[in-house]
């Protein structure tokens, strides 16, 4: 298959117009991926990609986040094509408009060396949805996704659910930085009284939160490996193979039906039931063997972690740290991988 383009991030062309791997621009696609993953914007990605002199893949110097957003949902980063994207609506002008379901397109699988994994992409797409998702807390206020700071959207109050905001704070002339409930600073109709929390008490907690994971390794260790079956379960039991092995019954038996002019319309209606439900397992496989990929790391940082962690590392916040709930004496650490610890403090 041709695909049209004439600059490609990633890729270039052979003598035959096929699309060929460029190994360094596709190194820049997964470090784009790669970032975006680890809780980057797509704004913080750009101004990265800028600052180490990265350029685009038409020569340029300014990234924008269209652009990051382009790479990150192109299907030709997995070895796919989708076909008529766009088509032609005058062919004296040639102007090219987006389809939008008037013309037919076409899904091409296996076109071309991917530079991406499927799984990787398909979590890319979850994460995407996930950002648009507008959160709504419990007293009814919608919040947008932010990742400004590693605590961003994962400190929750313990009074009304509400976020938690990180304020420069200048109480009499001391100059600070806290993290307050955002029933607190802005009129959501709750009357909230939870308490402000400083950062570097809120960086303590997850010091301390990790090193009792450190120092209880034995029993966290077996209650990551009960978690980790329990994944290995769900996985088994909703698979894609599963539901591919009762759509063929079914084709079967729509063929058998049919050559029999017996009635098939119910059979029909099921294996296209079972479609939508397998293209649904195959994103849920993916996010449960995500999962068992975040306890597996877990695992492996508390085997090798043979001493008590003594300085704050966003990285670890990123990677391990799900949600933090802030009650008045003590606060509760949920990690990614299905542990919670609490804190006093």
């Amino acid at each position: 298959m041709q695909v049209n383009h004439n600059r490609f991030l990633g890729y270039t062309k052979d003598s035959d117009g096929n699309l060929v791997i460029e190994p360094e621009q596709a190194e820049i696609v997964k470090r784009i991926y790669r970032e975006y993953l680890e809780g980057k914007s797509m704004d913080k990605i750009a101004a990265g990609l800028e600052a180490d002199g990265i350029l685009t893949g038409a020569g340029k110097e300014r990234w924008h986040p269209s652009t990051i957003k382009k790479i990150l949902t192109n299907e030709k980063y997995i070895g796919d094509a989708l076909l008529q994207k766009t088509y032609t609506t005058d062919f004296l002008t040639k102007k090219r408009i987006k389809n939008n379901g008037t013309m037919p397109q076409y899904y091409v699988e296996g076109d071309h060396e991917a530079i991406i994994p499927k799984d990787i992409f398909l979590l890319v797409q979850e994460e995407l949805a996930r950002r648009r998702r507008v959160h709504t807390t419990e007293n009814g206020k919608r919040r947008c996704y932010s990742c400004k700071h590693c605590f961003a959207q994962i400190v929750f109050c313990g009074e009304c659910g509400e976020y938690y905001r990180r304020v420069h704070w200048n109480n009499r002339g001391c100059r600070s930085i806290v993290w307050r409930c955002c029933s607190r600073l802005e009129n959501t109709g709750h009357a909230c009284r939870s308490r402000t929390v400083n950062e570097t008490i809120l960086e303590q907690v997850v010091i301390d939160a990790i090193n009792q994971v450190l120092c209880q390794k034995n029993d966290f260790l077996k209650t990551l490996q009960s978690n980790m079956k329990t994944a290995i379960t769900d996985r088994d039991s909703l698979s894609p193979e599963v539901i591919d092995a009762r759509m063929k019954e079914l084709q079967r038996e729509l063929l058998k039906k049919a050559n029999q002019s017996a009635d098939y319309d119910a059979i029909a209606d099921e294996i296209l039931r079972l479609r939508d439900m397998r293209k649904q397992s195959e994103v849920d496989s993916v996010l449960r063997d995500d999962q068992m990929k975040r306890i597996k790391n877990l695992q492996d940082f508390i085997k090798k972690q043979s001493t008590d962690i003594t300085e704050f590392d966003e990285a670890l916040v990123s990677r391990h740290i799900a949600k933090i709930i802030v009650f008045e004496d003590h606060f509760t650490v949920d990690f990614k991988s299905g542990i919670t610890i609490d804190i006093e403090a």
